[in-house]
């Protein structure tokens, strides 16, 4: 999506919370959700706020922690501005500083800020955000300031080390918007309608020559933004910035990217997040210019997208929020146990919805108490759980 500059008037907050009654989330004594607040303004430093997870999957604000000099108002909607590692003793946050350029590395049990790294000079993303992905070893960064995608390889207690800046563009000269990795491939969109993927086996992407337009794109009315890879690294999805909800898939098992499948629902505006629940069951949809949430059946064996159902309106759309951004799992386990979804407002909120499916049939309806209050965020487009999602 679009970058939503300061002009735009913000008069409050939403978020939503998708209570699956199909699984129940798993009990841990560390379940977080973290948003990246994205403050801005003179003196004022950005943060994260931590919110514990109760085992019926209630937030609880736990606190919050400054880890920069500001984030951005707005940005690209897909761009996941904080992300999760649980990797043995080494279990963090990372989030992204949009301004300033830096990578904050925080211990998620302390919550304590370990490290802060930069890359290139020229890498920040005040524009449109800086995106982040990871594996056990490495994170990337995609700076939209100067359309960069920066390596770091991930070390002990959180901290970062510059490998190098791979420079991408879209075919119709787009910067880099929405980004997955999977095993050696990273699957990157650029906000045009082109999408490309990487080899990462050595660290530092390196196409793999396949940069392509979607089969769904359509001068500029709709083109892909957010990406999602499946657990067997088989299939890409392609949430699309459209007038529709528009979902696009592509076969990755050669290790490149094949010509997208294109599925379109009219019932509702925008699909410019998503994530596959832990089943890969259920493909959440985050409509981010409309006022729903959609959940589709999806068959990872077949890469094929079924029937879908969508939330009532959320609670104060309009006057409470403007836009939806991304999601979060309730639980590890089953389908989720539920999404989170970050609402833009001033301030922003989290939200929660119930969702049921089976025998062919699925509804969603919002939780009671969404939605939960993020009070250092007038601009939240990011959060992620703890512990994440195992691919």
């Amino acid at each position: 999506m679009k970058r939503y500059g300061r002009s735009t008037s913000i008069v409050s907050v939403f978020g939503v919370w998708l209570l699956i009654a199909t699984a129940a989330p798993a009990a841990n004594t560390s379940h977080y959700l973290v948003t990246n607040d994205d403050a801005t303004g003179n003196y004022i430093q950005n943060t994260l706020t931590f919110y514990s997870i109760t085992p019926d999957g209630q937030l609880i604000l736990a606190g919050a922690l400054d880890i920069g000099v500001t984030g951005t108002t707005g940005g690209y909607f897909p761009s996941h501005r904080v992300v999760a590692l649980d990797n043995g003793g080494n279990q963090c946050i990372f989030a992204s500083d949009a301004a300033s350029g830096l990578i904050a590395g925080v211990d998620v049990e302390t919550r304590h800020l370990r490290a802060t790294t930069k890359g290139s000079p020229t890498d920040t993303g005040l524009s449109n955000g800086i995106g982040l992905a990871l594996t056990s070893q490495y994170l990337y960064a995609s700076f939209t300031d100067s359309s960069t995608i920066g390596t770091f390889e991930i070390g002990q207690e959180c901290s970062l080390t510059f490998v190098g800046d791979t420079s991408v563009k879209g075919l119709q000269n787009g910067i880099v918007d929405g980004m997955a990795v999977h095993g050696d491939i990273l699957v990157a969109t650029y906000g045009d309608g082109s999408i490309e993927s990487f080899n990462i086996s050595s660290g530092v992407p390196v196409s793999n020559q396949d940069e392509q337009n979607s089969t769904g794109s359509r001068a500029g009315n709709s083109y892909p933004s957010a990406v999602d890879i499946t657990q067997d690294g088989h299939f890409a999805l392609f949430g699309d910035t459209s007038t529709a909800t528009m979902v696009e898939v592509s076969d990755i098992s050669s290790g490149k990217l094949s010509t997208t499948v294109v599925y379109q629902s009219p019932s509702s505006i925008n699909s410019s997040n998503i994530m596959l629940s832990p089943d890969e069951t259920v493909l959440y949809i985050s409509n981010t210019q409309g006022d729903r949430i959609s959940a589709a059946q999806f068959d990872s064996g077949t890469g094929t997208l079924g029937k879908d159902c969508l939330s009532n309106q959320l609670r104060g759309y309009s006057s409470a929020y403007s836009y939806l951004g991304g999601l979060g799992l309730a639980s590890n386990a089953g389908n989720g146990g539920g999404v989170y979804v970050a609402e833009f407002g001033a301030p922003s909120s989290i939200a929660m919805a119930q969702v049921k499916m089976g025998n062919g049939t699925c509804s969603m309806t919002e939780a009671p108490g969404s939605p939960i209050s993020d009070p250092n965020s007038s601009s939240l487009l990011s959060i992620t759980t703890f512990p994440p999602r195992a691919f």
